[in-house]
């Protein structure tokens, strides 16, 4: 092998193995379950209607946006498997949010204990949920009578329990 040879074929292993070790420390740094993507300037949710749930939130591919009635204004509890089962909405920190027409209250970002930017609607943090396989699914609405689509006008109600017969309804 000619010494010119040997030098071009050896460079060519420095950048080969540099290229490989970038693009694995990359995939490292990208969240798993992150569902905007890194470094995104902003992010664009949109709604839909529903003729029984009215109109809600979605987010990217048109999935549909949860509300968690165990977290409170601006503070999420739900991590670890519950971040699995519902995976938060999370954009970039510093991201604008858009939202659609129709949407009447205020969005916003909270810190995640992981260091992540997770997206609220009127102080609600925002998640999807695993089992929905397709836009314009809810089959999480009302998941364990605590999980809920959010409404486009951030206003939640939770729905009243079924009436159970009281023992002088004669039912």
């Amino acid at each position: 092998m000619r010494p010119s040879s040997r030098w071009t074929s050896m460079a060519g292993l420095v950048v080969g193995a540099v290229f490989v070790a970038s693009a694995c420390s990359a995939a490292v740094a990208t969240p798993a379950a992150s569902t905007a993507p890194a470094g995104a300037a902003g992010l664009t949710l949109a709604s839909t209607n529903d003729p029984t749930l009215g109109a809600y939130l979605t987010g990217l591919n048109g999935m549909t946006l949860y509300l968690y009635t165990k977290d409170t204004p601006d503070v999420t509890v739900c991590y670890a498997t519950c971040a699995t089962n519902w995976p938060p909405l999370t954009v970039a920190a510093g991201a604008t949010i858009t939202g659609p027409s129709g949407a009447t209250a205020a969005f916003a970002t909270i810190s995640r204990t992981d260091g992540t930017s997770q997206v609220t609607y009127n102080h609600w943090p925002l998640y999807y949920y695993a089992g929905d396989s397709k836009a314009g699914d809810t089959t999480g609405q009302n998941v364990g009578k605590i999980w809920f689509v959010m409404p486009l006008n951030g206003q939640f109600t939770a729905p009243a329990p079924a009436a159970s017969p009281s023992a002088s309804s004669g039912y």
